[in-house]
């Protein structure tokens, strides 16, 4: 549907025994979502995982307004929830309660429950901002904040020799900023390194979405979805995404490096709660 500048659809939830019949054009239709980022429109999906919205706005003229679409039944988007937009484009601005914040490359903002007015600008319409867009239903208000690439909390894991060296960059952790259920970060591989996430876990508590991005025009990701014991995969390029119900995988290998954003929303915001699984066990 298209509401102004604002377009927007749902995604209902998915059982693993129906996504185990799906095949490559049903899997897709459930789970991939593409067309994140145009020109002037922000592009929402809601989604019955946690109730997240996964959308893109790229404003390449006016500011791009923020506002309330008929799944969130509220008058303003932030009534009941709260917000996440990293930026993976050119510099840009975002305007959240009147205050205004420059959002860097790969900076972040968190924006609390209850603020009425949000929008989006790029500070060069031929360099847009691209600001990717993660919101969960809220229960409080956290304050607004502004988080750098420089500031996130960085680990460095993997190595070349299993293909998976890669920075992990954590914006929301427990001695970071406050969020009510929004865990968002990026990971970044080296060169040379194709893998994410693997081994691989699965976490109940917990719906994910994944953002790959900084991917050449040519590349793919092999992304890695389902039960353990009953493994599917998507092709996807540039700035697409993945949603990722708490009983599936998530991990992908790609034709050359890339960076993706990982968001959760759910039960329980501790990094550690998943259930591993061992890389023998997979099929």
């Amino acid at each position: 549907m298209t509401q102004n500048h604002i377009d927007y659809a749902s995604r209902f939830a998915i059982d693993p025994a129906a996504a185990a019949a799906m095949g490559t054009d049903e899997l897709r239709h459930n789970f991939h979502i593409e067309g994140l980022f145009q020109g002037g429109r922000i592009s929402l999906t809601y989604t019955h995982y946690d109730r997240m919205i996964v959308g893109g706005a790229m404003p390449v003229g006016e500011p791009l307004a923020l506002e309330a679409i008929k799944p969130t039944g509220t008058k303003n988007f932030l009534d009941r929830r709260e917000l996440i937009a990293v930026n993976v484009g050119g510099a840009g601005t975002v305007e959240a309660g009147g205050q205004s914040y420059a959002v860097g490359p790969r900076d972040m903002i968190y924006v609390g429950m209850g603020v009425e007015s949000v929008s989006f600008a790029s500070a060069d319409a031929s360099a847009p901002a691209k600001f990717y867009l993660l919101s969960a239903p809220a229960h409080q208000s956290h304050p607004t904040t502004h988080i750098k690439i420089g500031d996130a909390k960085r680990l460095d894991l993997g190595s070349q020799a299993t293909s998976n060296e890669r920075s992990i960059f954590q914006f929301i952790h427990p001695e970071g900023a406050k969020t009510c259920q929004l865990v968002v970060g990026m990971t970044q591989l080296a060169p040379g390194s194709v893998w994410n996430t693997m081994p691989c876990h699965i976490h109940d508590r917990r719906s994910e979405a994944y953002l790959y991005f900084d991917l050449p025009e040519a590349a793919r990701v092999f992304h890695f979805m389902g039960e353990p014991d009953e493994t599917r995969h998507l092709v996807i390029k540039n700035e697409e995404a993945i949603l990722s119900p708490g009983w599936s995988i998530h991990s992908g290998a790609g034709t050359s490096n890339y960076a993706f954003i990982w968001a959760m929303a759910g039960d329980n915001v501790d990094y550690t709660d998943v259930d591993p699984v061992a890389i023998g066990d997979l099929r």
